[in-house]
């Protein structure tokens, strides 16, 4: 009986561990990759009517920054920022007085070559006058005439160094060369500036332009002397104006480059004031053309694909698309799709071809519709 006891517990023990050996040895099935959810959108065909509105800077036409041409230490600055001044006034003086010392050492030595001369011409003089009476000879006359030379030579260099040292000393002040308003201040009294070293920002009364700046893909639609109409913010007041500057290089931090456009009759408006520049219908535009936001596209190798979404499957398959231009968010197809294909627009990079995609609020999708 014991033993009967003993295998009767023993059998439960026995069919248990036979079980988990059973499981140990299965193999191990994989799991299914998960369907994923995908937005779709509609190609279709819309228009790319290359025009926009940019906000725009008023600038004077010619902005000058002036210094003084000779170097020193900054006494007094009577112009100030924004302040408008007239050709002719002083707007700022440096210490003259080591220049005006030079200035007469100058003069002093100008004097003393005068004199100089004068004594080579009356001796000069004299001597032809002895050869006259046959009292010299002709070569005792002609190097009285060397000296004569040499000395009116010394006082003709003498009088050009007082001259400059005179203009060095005039130069101690910085005039406006004409009228207009100071725009910056680079320099304050007390300062010791080189010769050169702007001390000033000033704009010049006159011509204004419309300062602004477009994306890469619309700079090579604009032409010199083209028209655009421009607004003083929600004003009626409007104003003409032609292309007159487009930058030659991207700035290197906006990727954006620079246009000048030349304002009619505008000298009256305010610098620095915004307006708005409106930039008819360029170069470019089309009537039909297939447009993508730029979420969907990918680099497959070095070609640019997206996603095309299989109704009857389900599935994506990679298509490989030729970009035209950028419009703003969005990229101009040139070729690759048609009108009526539904395309991934986000959550590509996580796709592969052949892959099995549920859509996301396929109710809300679109039909094929013209902007």
């Amino acid at each position: 009986m014991p033993q009967l006891a003993s295998r009767l517990i023993l059998l439960p023990i026995l069919f248990f561990a036979l079980i988990l050996g059973m499981v140990a040895c299965s193999p191990k099935q994989e799991a299914a990759e998960p369907i994923r959810s995908v937005k779709l959108i509609t190609v279709g065909s819309s228009e790319l009517n290359v025009q926009g509105e940019y906000a725009a800077e008023v600038r004077a036409r010619t902005e000058s920054r002036l210094a003084f041409r000779i170097g020193g230490k900054i006494l007094a600055r009577q112009a100030e920022a924004g302040q408008r001044v007239q050709a002719g006034q002083v707007l700022a003086e440096v210490d003259v007085q080591d220049y005006a010392l030079a200035a007469q050492a100058a003069q002093a030595l100008a004097i003393g070559a005068r004199a100089q001369r004068d004594l080579a011409a009356s001796d000069y003089k004299r001597y032809e006058a002895l050869l006259a009476q046959n009292f010299i000879s002709a070569a005792e006359l002609e190097r009285r005439s060397a000296v004569l030379k040499a000395a009116q030579s010394s006082l003709d260099q003498a009088l050009s160094q007082a001259q400059s040292q005179a203009n060095q000393a005039g130069y101690a002040k910085l005039l406006a060369t004409t009228s207009g308003v100071v725009t910056g201040v680079e320099a304050e009294p007390g300062q010791v500036v080189s010769a050169g070293q702007s001390v000033l920002r000033f704009a010049h009364d006159g011509p204004r332009d419309a300062v602004f700046a477009v994306p890469e893909h619309v700079v090579g639609r604009l032409k010199l002397g083209q028209k655009m109409s421009v607004t003083v913010g929600s004003t009626p007041q409007s104003f003409q104006g032609r292309v007159r500057e487009i930058g030659a290089s991207a700035d290197p931090a906006t990727r954006t480059f620079t246009v000048k456009l030349a304002l009619e009759k505008a000298e009256s408006l305010p610098l620095g004031i915004t307006l708005n520049v409106q930039a008819p219908q360029l170069a470019g535009s089309q009537p039909d053309v297939i447009k993508l936001p730029t979420s969907a596209l990918r680099q497959e190798a070095k070609q640019t694909a997206v996603w095309v979404f299989d109704p009857q499957t389900s599935t994506v398959l990679s298509q490989v698309v030729q970009v035209a231009t950028a419009d703003g968010n969005e990229v101009v197809i040139a070729s690759g799709l048609k009108a009526g294909q539904q395309v991934v627009s986000a959550g590509v990079h996580v796709l592969s071809p052949g892959q099995k995609v549920t859509v996301y609020n396929a109710a809300a999708l679109s039909t094929p519709a013209a902007k």
